[in-house]
Formats: structure tokens, C-alpha cells, sequence
């Protein structure tokens, strides 16, 4: 497989800031660009989980969707969009694992909303990191 960036997002100002330099990237080394987006789900019932999941991953490409003209229009750019159960942390070591990635690039403040610290995501990190305020 062709080398990617690889950009995780939660849609906040911080990583559609990360999403723009992404995708900018992307276009200047003329290589995949995959979008992570990943959440967390806390539900009681195997029912309530799977309909959570499913609700979520939906949202997720709707806003996903309404982001391509913004940050795509005019580009003629490879990429992926992901949506995924999970740790910020433990996605993107299996992103790394799975894909050839050349580096990350990710907003300074996203991680806030999936209650993760900068250390723990940079631990499973290891391919250079690009940090986007």
C-alpha cells in the first residue's frame, strides 16, 4: 500500500486545524491521507452499544461529509475516512501497525475530549508527529 498520513480527529477547532495541515500535506508529498475518527462508547445493554455504535459511526460521516468541501474542494487527493470504537491511543497504534505511515499529524488540543494525555497517544506513536495548535 501506498504511504499515508495519518490524521485522527474528534471534530473540534484543534483537529480540523490538524485536518486542513493534513490534507495540505497530503497534497505537497502526493500521498494517502486517513482520517481517524475515533470514540468512545458506554452503553449498559449489548443492544444499546450496537445502536450507539451505529448512531455514532452515521454522525460521524454526515460531519465528515459536510468537512470535504471545506478542506477537499479542488484537490485531487487519495484518502480515507475511518470512524472506530476505541482509545485515541490504542486506534492509532493499530493504524500504524496495519498501514504504511509516513507521519501523524494531529491537533495539539483534540485528544481533551477523548480523556487522553498527549504522553499516552506520542507512546504508541512511532512515526514522527506533526502537532497543529
Amino acid at each position: 500500500m501506498a504511504k499515508s498520513i495519518l490524521c485522527p480527529i474528534d471534530f473540534s477547532e484543534s483537529s480540523l486545524h490538524a485536518l486542513r495541515c493534513a490534507v495540505d500535506l497530503s497534497s505537497r508529498y502526493n500521498c494517502h491521507l486517513a482520517v481517524l475518527y475515533p470514540f468512545r462508547l458506554i452503553q449498559t445493554s449489548k443492544d444499546e452499544v450496537l445502536e450507539a455504535k451505529k448512531k455514532n459511526e452515521e454522525q460521524a460521516v454526515v460531519k465528515f461529509e459536510s468537512l470535504k468541501s471545506d478542506y477537499l474542494n479542488g484537490k485531487t487527493l487519495s484518502f480515507s475516512f475511518s470512524p472506530e470504537v476505541g482509545f485515541l491511543s490504542d486506534r492509532i497504534e493499530d493504524h500504524l501497525r496495519k498501514n504504511s505511515i509516513l507521519f501523524m499529524v494531529i491537533g495539539k488540543n483534540m485528544n481533551a475530549s477523548n480523556q487522553e494525555n498527549l504522553d499516552d497517544v506520542l507512546k504508541h506513536a512511532h512515526v514522527p508527529v506533526v502537532f497543529v495548535p
